[in-house]
């Protein structure tokens, strides 16, 4: 157990410390409020429930006579006062352990029942101190390294010079990154909370995965490609502040509007502006080497055949495993390999520019204030190599979370070519030969990744997900040149006979 003393000067201040302990909540969570009356204990609580539900006026009462108080919110809360309790045993009848299930726990008085509550819990001891108060900080480590990251956010934007910002939520994604809003005198930032990878088990040559793969393992990727995008006339977050050593960064917000209608559709001159946008960036030549702005460089890297080769492999790793309930053959694994190295090496001579990566739905802006391209907002770029241009359009055509309809996968196709084909030296067929190599190579990565997902990062949302990602994998194997592993696909049982 770690323990830590933080001094609050006023309310103002306790507030905003519920406000940072909330962006650090994980269900399950319990939290023991403890100390001295009037020392903060219900000022912290009424923050932290407002703060999750984005809703500064959100009526909160004191449980004092219910005993309990539970609110529906993005993670679920319930809030408890134990004071009035004879006995640990009617934990039972309040739903402690059911409200533990999905949502976050509030206690106060926890004292009351103290064998009762779980061990594994962060309690905070409000104590007056001069006109103030302290409050001591005990928790396990693995929730004391998420309130000590949720202070760091607090100290870079006072560093910033924004020491009163407001916080909500605003999103994470499959990594380890997570996205705030800070709001400013009526502005609106994004905060990014981007800390630095753990390195992985070796694999090959004394790398880890995201070595090989070219996986971004801090801020200073996303830096660089922004200000790369940026000075091209793309619109790319601006950085206002950062610290590349925490992995904190203060950015423009682009907006919220997104490529995709109410029900979830793709919109279709959204996604054509987009492809659009892929087209004027392709027309560019790449720079590989980009300043940082502090005296250093980043050397943006090259999708290689290793990366190519170990992100097919989460096919085989993970994917296969757990349709078939056994491991692939080492035969079967060698044939996929060889295969994959044949394809790799069909696209020496493809056009190579700089490619986002995760070109995608989730990661467009659409920003209707602007005109052409420039409403097309980008904000995932830190995997960006340089690599085939057809694998951004493979990405934005089979678009991984959103069904796109034949009908529009044609017109993106037809708009990107008809674009390219303005630039000097660009060959239709040697693209479409490209596009389909990086299609099923990307959708060979995904159904991996949708897997490993579920079953080590306990994300299982996103295997629904998978019909679509085999459906645009069955599309890709179309071509000729991919006729070899189709024919694999169909040995492994990924694909029928008649696919």
């Amino acid at each position: 157990m770690r323990v830590d003393i933080i001094h609050l000067a006023d309310e103002a201040e306790t507030i905003r410390f519920g406000e940072d302990i909330a962006r650090a909540l994980r269900p399950g969570d319990l939290i023991a409020l403890s100390g001295d009356l009037g020392a903060g204990k219900s000022t912290f609580a009424r923050a932290l429930i407002r703060a999750v539900a984005d809703d500064e006026f959100l009526e909160v009462p004191s449980p004092t006579f219910t005993l309990v108080q539970s609110y529906a919110l993005r993670i679920p809360i319930a809030h408890f006062d134990l004071y009035r309790i004879a006995e640990a045993a009617e934990l039972d009848e309040l739903g402690l352990e059911e409200a533990l299930e999905d949502g976050v726990c509030l206690v106060e008085w926890p004292e009351r029942a103290e064998d009762a509550l779980p061990a594994e819990r962060l309690t905070l001891r409000f104590l007056h101190e001069g006109s103030g108060r302290r409050v001591e900080i005990e928790a396990p480590d693995a929730i004391a390294a998420r309130v000590r990251r949720t202070l760091d956010l607090r100290a870079f934007l006072t560093d910033a010079g924004y020491p009163d910002a407001r916080r909500r939520h605003l999103t994470g994604d499959a990594s380890v990154r997570a996205y705030e809003h800070a709001y400013v005198d009526g502005q609106r930032f994004v905060l990014m909370d981007s800390p630095r990878h753990i390195p992985g088990p070796i694999l090959e040559n004394g790398k880890y995965y995201q070595q090989i793969a070219h996986i971004a393992e801090d801020v200073r990727p996303f830096v660089a490609i922004a200000a790369y995008l940026g000075n091209r006339g793309l619109a790319a977050p601006a950085v206002f502040h950062r610290d590349l050593d925490r992995g904190i960064l203060l950015l423009e917000d682009l907006g919220t509007d997104g490529v995709l209608d109410e029900e979830g559709r793709p919109i279709a001159e959204r996604y054509l502006e987009s492809v659009a946008l892929l087209a004027e960036l392709h027309r560019q030549p790449a720079t590989a080497t980009i300043p940082i702005g502090d005296g250093t460089d980043y050397r943006v890297p090259d999708f290689d055949h290793d990366a190519m080769q170990i992100e097919v492999s989460l096919l085989t790793d993970w994917y296969l495993p757990w349709r078939t309930g056994h491991n692939a053959s080492d035969t079967l694994r060698a044939e996929y390999r060889a295969i994959w190295t044949g394809l790799v090496n069909r696209l020496a001579s493809a056009e190579k520019k700089l490619l986002l990566r995760d070109f995608h739905s989730p990661n467009i802006i659409w920003r209707p204030q602007a005109q052409g391209i420039d409403r097309v907002g980008i904000i995932d770029f830190q995997d960006a190599m340089i690599g085939p241009t057809a694998y951004d359009v493979a990405s934005l055509v089979q678009d991984a979370r959103v069904d796109v309809p034949a009908e529009l996968a044609q017109r993106l196709m037809e708009r990107y070519l008809k674009l390219r084909a303005l630039s000097e030296n660009f060959d239709r067929d040697a693209f479409l030969e490209a596009w389909h190599i990086m299609a099923a190579q990307r959708n060979c990565k995904l159904v991996g990744i949708w897997v490993r997902l579920m079953q080590r990062d306990g994300k299982p949302a996103y295997m629904r997900h998978m019909p679509r990602t085999l459906e645009n994998l069955r599309i890709a194997l179309g071509h000729p040149c991919l006729s070899p592993l189709r024919d694999w696909c169909r040995k492994a049982g990924i694909l029928s006979d008649e696919s």
